[in-house]
């Protein structure tokens, strides 16, 4: 039932009526608009008992929220909220994961289901390394994407998981599909390093330079050029050339991330070396 409005009073009456009770109606009708839905007063109390610490009280609301509707945006909020406690305060990824599947069937295209679909992915990933199935999760957030750049995210971690999965070849192709499709994504950056780095596991090395060459045409100031210098002077050293790889290696020493590495390497060559004199 519509509740009328003061405009709804006929003229003649509004004035009749006694100022008082005028002054009271337009009041309490004022005082009416101005109330919240109680599915938002709930979502700003979890909220703020979440930012507190208090898990419990904070899971006890959004829940009251998934009773008190059945859909909307509350209700979704609440879903992806009720995800992330269980995953970021309760270590519960399980029940995380099964709050976040409810809000995509819920609403696929609402406002937080990318982001439980993420989450769903990295979590199989990360935590349960569950690969096969996270590869799948990635596929489908690619597919939902309209962001080219968040599809190269994407299509970056399925090839890392083939990587994890020591299925270098199809990592590789991973890869390779990156460049193809997303060529000016930040992505492609370090998939440019990593299909270096993969086909030195593979074994190999006689492709390497002339990559690493192709690479540097293409992306003179690529922020993995030390990593990418670095395969290139394992490969050197693979093949037997050690003056050589140890002059790459003492090339790096300033610039490639983890120095202790570098010392390993130099420090190995330089004893092969005297070993050969």
């Amino acid at each position: 039932m519509i509740e009328p409005g003061i405009m709804d009073i006929p003229l003649r009456a509004r004035f009749q009526m006694p100022t008082r009770i005028f002054l009271c109606l337009i009041a309490l009708l004022f005082t009416l608009s101005c109330l919240e839905d109680p599915a938002e007063e709930l979502i700003q109390k979890a909220n703020q008992e979440w930012i507190k610490g208090q898990n419990s009280s904070s899971v006890e609301l959004f829940k009251s929220v998934l009773k008190l509707k059945e859909s909307g945006h509350f209700v979704e909020e609440a879903l992806f909220r009720l995800g992330e406690i269980h995953h970021l305060s309760l270590d519960d990824d399980g029940k995380a994961i099964g709050y976040f599947k409810e809000l995509i069937d819920l609403n696929p295209k609402g406002e937080f289901a990318m982001e439980a679909q993420r989450s769903i992915a990295d979590l199989l990933e990360y935590d349960f390394k569950d690969y096969e199935q996270a590869i799948i999760e990635n596929q489908r957030l690619i597919n939902s994407y309209n962001n080219l750049n968040k599809k190269a995210e994407r299509q970056f971690r399925i090839a890392s998981i083939y990587y994890k999965m020591q299925n270098y070849e199809q990592a590789l192709s991973e890869h390779e599909a990156l460049l193809e499709e997303y060529p000016s994504s930040p992505s492609s950056d370090e998939s440019d390093f990593k299909i270096l780095e993969i086909l030195y596991s593979l074994g190999r090395c006689s492709e390497v330079e002339d990559r690493y060459n192709q690479i540097l045409n293409k992306n003179p100031d690529s922020k993995f050029k030390p990593e990418m210098e670095f395969v290139l002077a394992s490969c050197i050293e693979e093949k037997g050339n050690l003056p050589k790889a140890l002059e790459k290696f003492k090339a790096l020493e300033e610039i490639y991330p983890y120095p202790s590495l570098i010392k390993i390497k130099v420090d190995g060559l330089i004893k092969r070396i005297k070993k050969k004199k």
